[in-house]
């Protein structure tokens, strides 16, 4: 077995402190090629495009980044409460083949209601996964080349065609996240994989039986995975000081501004993450090694994994034996977190290679190999067939037949 870890690009922005502080980061085009290439580098198998009126358009920062990656997969928004199904299923294919099939789609049905009155859309919760339904089901047809004529409640389409298919057949996978029954018959009927964010085990293990359950009455399986923030240091104790100093400039004020605005949201995944924290500092750890820090500001996903990388890798375990297979992460600022993430963690992974070269010393300087009597600097493929034995598999990470995949927003 083999996990699918995908990393995230921050496009609202990055920081090295949640709250007020002088370390943000601006979004800039350069800075995200910088976490992409990083990304493709260290062997992350894609990365999430987020969305919504505060990050860059998603489709567009998936193009820029597609000639400057080799190997990296882009999950990117699919926002149907916006947008013509049909011309969208034509972008779908454009970018499916200027990117020689590494684009996947993030279903995205709403989240925010006021952000959407915006976006000049007044569709209540439930009609939004009513129309997300008409959507994918023109949207689907669309690209797998059929001639489409289509008359719903909130679509309709006469003789839609495709002219330019992508490389994926019949589509690209669609990745979804939501947790309210709405969203699980959504993802029942229509998605590839389904991510929860990162609730506590038990909780996840509810989502995924029910989702699966739902689907099985339809003759259909979905894939399973895990939103997630990291924050792993070589010591549990240095990765639970710098939870604490993640959010040291939060104040208050701040907190309780943010998570008014949060309960005044339609999400149901929003109040799932909400509830997990109260707004409250002294009961950030929901569960082992599970923090919910983040989640007192951001929205969206809200949990990470704080410890050393063999707890981590543990936990992440725990998940995998749910049926999960892939997981998408993210850590602050996410350029230095996908390289720590990689070379801590990647070693103790199924089917992740080792991003480090640990067997040689390094002096720091430009005469390495003088100094240490001729021995060369070795390519990166010899690195990782040269790496230490315990950097394989760890054996208990069991084949549970179950998938992963999608997210709700970032």
């Amino acid at each position: 077995m083999s996990l699918d870890i995908f990393w995230f690009l921050p496009t609202s922005g990055d920081t090295r402190y949640l709250g007020k502080s002088g370390f943000g980061r601006p979004p800039t085009l350069d800075y995200l090629s910088q976490v992409a290439v990083a990304a493709d580098n260290l062997g992350y198998d894609g990365v999430l495009i987020p969305t919504g009126s505060g990050c860059h358009d998603p489709w567009a920062v998936a193009s820029h980044m597609v000639p400057q990656t080799k190997r990296l997969k882009f999950l990117v928004a699919l926002r149907t409460s916006l947008g013509n199904p049909v011309s969208v299923a034509r972008a779908t294919a454009t970018l499916d083949q200027a990117s020689q099939g590494r684009v996947l789609l993030n279903v995205v049905p709403g989240g925010d209601a006021a952000e959407l009155a915006a976006d000049g859309v007044f569709l209540s919760h439930d009609e939004r996964y009513e129309a997300a339904d008409e959507y994918l089901r023109i949207w689907k047809a669309v690209l797998a080349g059929e001639t489409v004529n289509f008359s719903g409640k909130h679509h309709k389409v006469v003789d839609s065609r495709n002219y330019f298919p992508g490389v994926q057949k019949p589509h690209p996978p669609l990745y979804f996240g939501g947790s309210s029954e709405a969203a699980h018959e959504l993802a029942a009927e229509h998605v590839d994989a389904y991510l929860s964010w990162g609730e506590p085990p038990a909780a996840v293990a509810e989502k995924i039986a029910d989702v699966r359950r739902r689907a099985a009455a339809r003759g259909r399986t979905v894939r399973f995975g895990v939103r997630l923030h990291v924050i792993v240091r070589e010591t549990n104790d240095e990765a639970w000081a710098d939870a604490d100093r993640l959010i040291r400039n939060l104040d208050d004020e701040t907190i309780a501004k943010i998570q008014s605005r949060y309960a005044k949201m339609d999400s149901v995944g929003q109040a799932r993450m909400a509830a997990l924290h109260g707004g409250r500092r002294d009961r950030l750890e929901v569960s082992p090694n599970l923090w919910a820090g983040v989640g007192l500001v951001r929205g969206g996903a809200g949990t990470a994994l704080v410890g050393d990388p063999e707890t981590v890798a543990q936990r992440l375990k725990e998940y995998v034996d749910l049926g999960v297979d892939r997981f998408v992460l993210s850590g602050y600022p996410h350029l230095e977190e996908a390289y720590r993430f990689a070379e801590l963690v990647f070693p103790l992974l199924p089917g992740k290679k080792p991003v480090t070269s640990d067997a040689r010393a390094f002096t720091g300087g430009p005469f390495d190999a003088s100094t240490l009597g001729g021995e060369a600097p070795a390519p990166a493929d010899a690195r990782a067939a040269a790496s230490r034995p315990e950097a394989a598999p760890l054996p208990s990470f069991a084949a549970t037949g179950g998938y992963a995949d999608a997210a709700s927003r970032a």
